[in-house]
């Protein structure tokens, strides 16, 4: 799964790295982003990509009221074309959920350890994700966010048998495209990140309360 990550890049980085303009739009950096929080997301509206805020755990349209979205924030490549919540945006609602780390907690003789994974690079990458926009009559609409998760790759097999969609750059602009509507192509993205480009290393265990938002979150620990 995936249950936290950080982006600290500035907003000038990002919009060189995902093409978008940010307007008046402004960003913090974020060492310890938590599920139901806003989360920074990238939607394309045919012609060009444009940042959006989300809360990140997935409401779907049809639900009654928004309890479902804490555990939505994660979506299963392989039935993602079947599950209720997720086949339409699968279709017609994809984005892209910059970051640059996310956390994964490995066992250690009965102990959760837990860990930072990055790319070798040190660069800002997009995960991939689904968006959807919930309206009620006694609320103003709320867009949400899921991230796709696959089964891990060789580097986080043995932190965790799952990990989040990375796209490789060469495949962000056929994943936002609203136009492609092909279910096998677009399944066809959704493979493992290569273990050669990325890196783990452990940090302390203030990553397990979203209150910690510090750079000390993302530090390497050295228990």
């Amino acid at each position: 799964m995936c249950g936290r990550y950080s982006l600290v890049a500035n907003l000038q980085d990002l919009e060189k790295r995902f093409s978008f303009s940010s307007g008046d739009l402004s960003l913090q950096a974020r060492f310890n982003v938590a599920p139901t929080q806003s989360v920074l997301s990238i939607t394309n509206n045919g012609s060009t990509n444009e940042p959006r805020f989300m809360k990140w755990g997935l409401i779907p349209r049809w639900s009654k009221d928004t309890k479902i979205a804490s555990n939505m924030i994660n979506a299963r490549a392989e039935t993602i074309d079947q599950k209720a919540s997720f086949k339409e945006p699968f279709l017609k609602r994809r984005c892209l959920i910059p970051a640059d780390g996310f956390y994964e907690w490995a066992r250690n003789n009965g102990q959760k350890v837990p860990m930072r994974i990055t790319l070798k690079s040190g660069e800002p990458f997009g995960l991939a994700g689904l968006w959807e926009t919930w309206v009620s009559n006694n609320t103003d609409p709320i867009t949400t966010c899921t991230i796709i998760t696959t089964k891990a790759n060789e580097l986080m097999a043995p932190i965790h048998h799952r990990m989040p969609v990375i796209l490789p750059k060469e495949s962000e602009d056929i994943w936002l495209d609203p136009d492609n509507q092909d279910p096998k192509l677009l399944k066809e993205l959704l493979a493992q990140y290569p273990s050669s480009d990325m890196e783990a290393y452990t940090v302390s265990t203030l990553v397990n309360s979203p209150g910690n938002d510090s750079p000390d979150v993302i530090a390497r620990y050295n228990p």
